[in-house]
């Protein structure tokens, strides 16, 4: 089977693009959101920071329901079975709505208790922030949930200009909106966080408004959305679910990894926090490129070619290696530019450089077969072995050799960055074999 009876290298670039162009957006954005919250006051930037890691959760939730509805919605599309496809995605859309209400209702009656387990000890000033902020979040969960849900069904079809396009106009609003909220408001921590909730909501206005469009490869069916098909759903869920597992126990390692960093004194604090935002960016290569996995796979896996899968697989693994060496080098080489508007120590900035080409390093080369490659074995349906593997890793190697390194060894964060490269470079050890033994080539999505 040759490549361009399933995706040619021009429609690959029409995919891969657009998206790293809207993830690298939305990273410049969080940028200039940061920045203006710093001028509503320290308890509002604290607010908001710990209320999004908590939201952070939910967001993983959202995506990881969204990711199981696009492997569906693209094995069916490889099938040509156009109206499954879209029944598929109208099922998708009626839970991920479902959903996210009842999580908009936990939050709004239980959130201030949850905040008080989790913050308890912050300022009055900082858990006031803190309740604003989380109410007015939960009030655009389903709009979030609906956004994912409609963005999974126009990545499935290939048509990633349309989300990026979105992104600009939804991540403008939001700017604009701080600036005013901020500026010319003085609203505090309700100004950056309604414009939040309008941005979010014209996502998903948008992206549904364009997923009912009868001309589509893929369109919303009404009568669908109040349907509970439960073999469909076991089908989208049959992903989700282990994808949203694997994802909410990193989020917590996360956290206990904060924990430990608390206890390396304020220039290692420093230097890992000010490294993160430098790997966040330098990580956009890998992240970008695991919609394109579930895609390509996905069609191919629906089609019951397991060949051109297998093809696909390889070929996208190089792409991967090739776009995140370039793109991890471009930021490593400009780290010492980044450096010069921090206010930092010398000993400081020196610790930074070491965790950027620590992480730099094994984000080019090991990340895109455990993030990436993790993704395609997904999309074929291999989802309880990835879950398996990866929680195993993130438990086994990230969390406990991050004990060992940073605290019994006396490493500090330099420990935590061997760490998490550690869980890299066992989960593409892992991911590869299973690659090669073929076994991924069994299972069975729809």
């Amino acid at each position: 089977m040759t490549e361009s009876v399933v995706f040619t290298n021009r429609q690959l670039r029409a995919m891969i693009v657009p998206l790293f162009l809207e993830q690298l957006l939305a990273m410049l954005v969080g940028l200039a959101d940061t920045l203006v919250i710093s001028y509503a006051g320290e308890a509002a930037v604290s607010g908001v920071s710990l209320v999004n890691q908590f939201n952070t959760i939910f967001i993983y939730f959202f995506t990881a329901l969204a990711s199981g509805g696009a492997v569906v919605v693209s094995q069916y599309l490889g099938r040509a079975d156009r109206q499954n496809a879209g029944r598929s995605a109208s099922q998708l859309l009626m839970f991920s709505t479902v959903f996210s209400l009842g999580l908009m209702a936990l939050v709004l009656a239980a959130g201030r208790s949850i905040l008080r387990l989790l913050f308890g000890r912050v300022d009055a000033d900082v858990m006031a922030a803190c309740v604003t902020y989380l109410r007015i979040s939960a009030y655009s969960y389903p709009a979030l949930a609906v956004y994912n849900a409609g963005a999974a069904v126009y990545r499935s079809i290939g048509k990633t200009k349309v989300t990026m396009y979105i992104s600009v106009v939804s991540n403008i609003i939001n700017v604009i909106g701080n600036l005013i909220g901020v500026f010319v408001l003085k609203a505090g921590v309700a100004g950056v966080a309604w414009p939040s909730f309008i941005a979010r909501v014209f996502s998903a206005v948008v992206i549904t408004a364009l997923c009912f469009g009868p001309k589509r490869e893929v369109a919303y069916e009404k009568t669908w959305i109040f349907r509970w098909d439960r073999p469909m759903l076991r089908s989208i869920l049959g992903v989700a679910v282990p994808n949203g597992a694997e994802n909410g126990i990193f989020q917590l390692v996360k956290v206990a990894l904060s924990s430990i960093v608390a206890l390396f004194g304020t220039y290692q604090i420093a230097a890992n926090g000010v490294a993160q935002s430098i790997w966040s960016l330098a990580a956009l290569a890998g992240v970008a490129m695991g919609p394109v996995y579930i895609t390509v796979i996905g069609r191919c896996m629906g089609a019951g070619d397991t060949e051109a899968a297998a093809a696909y697989l390889k070929k996208l693994n190089r792409l991967t290696v090739v776009i995140s060496v370039v793109w991890n080098g471009l930021i490593l080489a400009a780290t010492p530019l980044f450096m010069r508007v921090y206010a930092l120590e010398p000993e400081t900035k020196a610790l930074v450089f070491q965790l950027v080409v620590i992480h730099n390093v094994f984000n080019a080369f090991a990340y895109p077969f455990s993030g990436g490659l993790s993704c395609g074995l997904r999309a074929a349906g291999d989802v309880k072995y990835t879950m398996i593997v990866s929680v195993a890793s993130t438990l086994g190697c990230r969390l406990v050799l991050s004990y060992l390194l940073g605290l019994t060894l006396h490493m500090g964060v330099i420990g935590i960055a061997l760490a998490m490269a550690a869980d890299w470079t066992v989960r593409a050890a892992v991911f590869l074999a299973r690659q090669r033994s073929g076994r991924w080539k069994q299972f069975k999505v729809i």
